[in-house]
């Protein structure tokens, strides 16, 4: 456990450690949380939704939003972005209180949601820049925020976060560092392609009728005069959404990092379709999302069988990891070996996993002189990793890598099977004597 890391805040670690305290160090008790702080969240959003309209809107803002294409998906999954969204929620769910009741508590609350929300994902910033947008158009948000209320919600906020940033300082700010590279704006600038992806990717993830009605709410608002809670909706939604489609354009945007954005945007497309008793089409989106999640929740068991897996990337990268293991603990047990080294992040991560109950120290080759990712930063290959060492690559055993050592031997490669006739091979070679580059 740490206060951070370098490409994320410590929040899904600590998650994930408690997952596994609770319930184990398995495959589905690391991922454990997923489900069930989504229903937390999905309870949040009935909460928020209750405050802006009728109980039968908020319950069916909480389904809507718990059968979301991505919210299914992100459920199988242990990511930044389950904390994130509920905290984000929880901080939607204060400010409409506070816009409503200008109560002090309601500040509080904000505050604290917001500061476990960066302590989850750097994502949580852009809850100040909706709160903004919100403030422009809305005399009851500029209210809200006298008083000390919005000072309180900000100071409470910074010093959840304080322990993150002395953590990056202490660590030359390698997680400000590391999103400043993922925004990757470059020449020429305009991506085109790029930008179509995300577009298409917001309808798959929100769902296509749902992003219909909402971007006809958004066109409506723009020409209509709508009502402040509808106003209060798009600010925690429609900035997020166009900010991104900017990055896209630019360089790129990953499809789940609008995620913040769909708390609110399912509660208004929810009210807007039950306010226009548009109850057939509500109807035809719920039971095409529920489809959609049945399969997700499907695909992992049946999709290795299907001709077309492998072009399933999101399902296809992560099977065959266990023969991986098993192949480099057959190589351990060859030979003796003070220590295992790889060169990339995902083999790092999955053998620190699948060979969790083996004590052979596993180190990271460095190919550029600073880190690029976690496990670079603190398990870096060093003079002090005990020799010979076994050296697990994707590479043929570049020679990058083994010139720095004053033995090297080739072990050959294992085809680890994935599906069907796919398999991932894996290179061995047998290295002692490291030397430090001057």
């Amino acid at each position: 456990l740490a206060w951070g890391y370098f490409s994320k805040p410590p929040m899904i670690a600590w998650v994930i450690r408690g997952a596994t305290e609770i319930c184990g160090d398995g495959e589905a008790c690391v991922r454990a949380a997923s489900p069930v702080l989504y229903t937390v969240t999905s309870i949040i959003i009935y909460a928020a939704a209750r405050q802006l309209y009728s109980e039968r809107i908020a319950f069916w803002s909480a389904i809507v939003f718990a059968t979301l294409p991505g919210v299914s998906y992100s459920s199988m999954l242990i990511t930044t972005d389950v904390p994130l969204v509920l905290f984000w929620s929880l901080a939607l769910c204060a400010w409409i209180n506070l816009v409503k009741g200008r109560e002090m508590r309601f500040a509080v609350l904000l505050g604290v949601a917001v500061g476990l929300g960066l302590l989850s994902k750097q994502a949580m910033i852009y809850f100040a820049l909706s709160a903004a947008c919100h403030a422009i158009f809305s005399r009851d948000a500029r209210e809200a925020l006298k008083g000390g209320r919005g000072i309180v919600a900000a100071f409470i906020a910074l010093a959840f976060a304080a322990p993150m940033l002395i953590w990056n300082a202490q660590h030359d700010f390698v997680t400000f560092q590391h999103t400043a590279a993922n925004i990757g704006w470059k020449f020429p600038y305009v991506h085109p392609l790029a930008l179509l992806d995300y577009i298409v990717v917001q309808f798959g993830v929100f769902g296509p009728i749902l992003m219909a009605v909402y971007l006809r709410t958004t066109f409506r608002a723009f020409r209509d005069k709508q009502s402040d809670d509808k106003i209060l909706l798009l600010a925690f939604s429609l900035p997020v959404l166009a900010l991104l489609l900017v990055q896209s354009l630019l360089s790129r945007a990953h499809g789940n990092w609008t995620a913040v954005s769909y708390p609110a945007a399912t509660i208004l497309v929810t009210a807007v379709m039950f306010e226009l008793g548009r109850m057939l089409l509500f109807r035809i989106s719920l039971a095409l999302h529920l489809a959609i999640a049945a399969l997700i929740a499907m695909a992992p068991s049946f999709a290795p069988q299907l001709p077309t897996f492998e072009r399933l990337q999101f399902l296809s990268r992560v099977v065959g990891w266990r023969g991986v293991a098993d192949a480099v603990r057959t190589k351990l047990a060859e030979d003796h070996y003070g220590s295992i080294l790889v060169d990339s992040r995902e083999m790092a991560g999955e053998l620190l996993y699948y060979l969790r109950d083996n004590p052979t120290p596993l180190y990271v080759w460095l190919y550029q002189p600073k880190p690029m990712n976690q496990y670079e930063l603190t398990r870096a290959m060093n003079k002090d990793a005990p020799g010979p060492v076994l050296f697990v690559t994707q590479r043929k055993c570049p020679s990058q890598v083994i010139s720095s050592f004053a033995e090297s031997e080739r072990l050959g490669s294992v085809d680890v099977p994935m599906v069907k006739d796919k398999s991932r091979a894996i290179f061995f070679c047998r290295l002692a004597g490291y030397q430090e580059p001057q």
